[in-house]
C-alpha cells in the first residue's frame, strides 16, 4: 500500500482544493506543500480537475502527496490514479472505489457519517475513514465514535473550523481535512502570502499533537 497514509498521519492536514475553475490550483497546492501541507487533494468536482491533477503531479516539490477527492465511481478512480492522484477521497462510501484502491495498493479514504457506515467502510478496505460532515457532531462526535471503534483511522472534514483543528485531533482524529477555511479566497486568485500564513499558523498548532494510540 502506498505511503500517502503514513504521510497524512504524519502531517495531520489534508488540504481540500476545490474550484469553480482550475486555473489557481497549481499554485495554490505549491504554496501549500511548501509549507507544511504536505497532502493535497483535488475534488474532481472542479472543472478540468484530472489535468490539473496529472500537471502538479509532474512538478510537485519534494515531500508533496496528492490525492483525488469526491471520487465516485470505479472509472473516476481509475482515472485519477492514473493521473498521480496517490489516494482517493470520497463523500460516502462507495465500495466501487475501495477496491479500485485495493486492486492498485492506492489508499482510499471513504467517507461515512454514522457507525454503521464508518464500520462498513473500515470492513471493506478503507484504509481510512472521512468523517463527513465533521462539523455536524464536532471533536465530541468523534470522540464517542472512536469509544466503540478505537481501532479505525478516522479524518473529519467538512466544516472543520482551523481553530478546532488540535480539538478534533486530541479526540482520537488521525488528521483533519479543511477546505475554505484554510485556502481561502486563493483558489479565486487571492492573496498567496497570506495562504501560506495560514498553513504555517495551522501547521505549528498541531505539531507534536500526538497520534491516536
Amino acid at each position: 500500500m502506498d505511503d500517502a497514509l503514513g504521510t497524512i498521519r504524519e502531517c495531520r492536514i489534508v488540504a481540500v482544493l476545490r474550484a469553480d475553475e482550475p486555473g489557481h490550483i497549481g499554485e495554490v497546492a505549491d504554496v501549500l506543500v511548501r509549507a507544511g501541507v504536505r497532502a493535497v487533494e483535488i475534488a474532481l468536482t472542479t472543472p478540468g480537475a484530472l489535468r490539473a491533477l496529472e500537471t502538479f503531479a509532474a512538478s510537485a516539490p519534494a515531500g508533496a502527496c496528492l490525492g483525488a477527492g469526491t471520487v465516485l465511481s470505479a472509472a473516476d478512480a481509475r482515472a485519477a490514479i492514473d493521473a498521480g492522484a496517490r489516494y482517493l477521497v470520497t463523500p460516502a462510501f462507495v465500495a466501487d472505489v475501495v477496491r479500485v484502491g485495493l486492486e492498485h495498493s492506492i489508499p482510499v479514504l471513504a467517507g461515512a457519517l454514522t457507525p454503521t457506515e464508518i464500520l462498513a467502510a473500515h470492513r471493506a478496505g478503507a484504509s481510512a475513514v472521512k468523517v463527513f460532515p465533521a462539523a455536524l457532531g464536532g471533536p465530541a462526535y468523534i470522540r464517542l465514535v472512536r469509544d466503540p471503534l478505537p481501532g479505525i483511522p478516522l479524518v473529519p472534514t467538512g466544516g472543520v473550523r482551523l481553530e478546532d483543528a488540535a480539538d478534533y485531533l486530541a479526540a482520537g482524529a488521525i488528521a483533519v481535512g479543511t477546505g475554505s477555511q484554510l485556502t481561502g479566497d486563493a483558489l479565486r486568485g487571492g492573496d498567496l502570502g497570506e495562504l501560506a500564513a495560514r498553513a504555517a499558523r495551522l501547521v505549528a498548532a498541531l505539531a507534536g499533537t500526538p497520534l491516536p494510540r
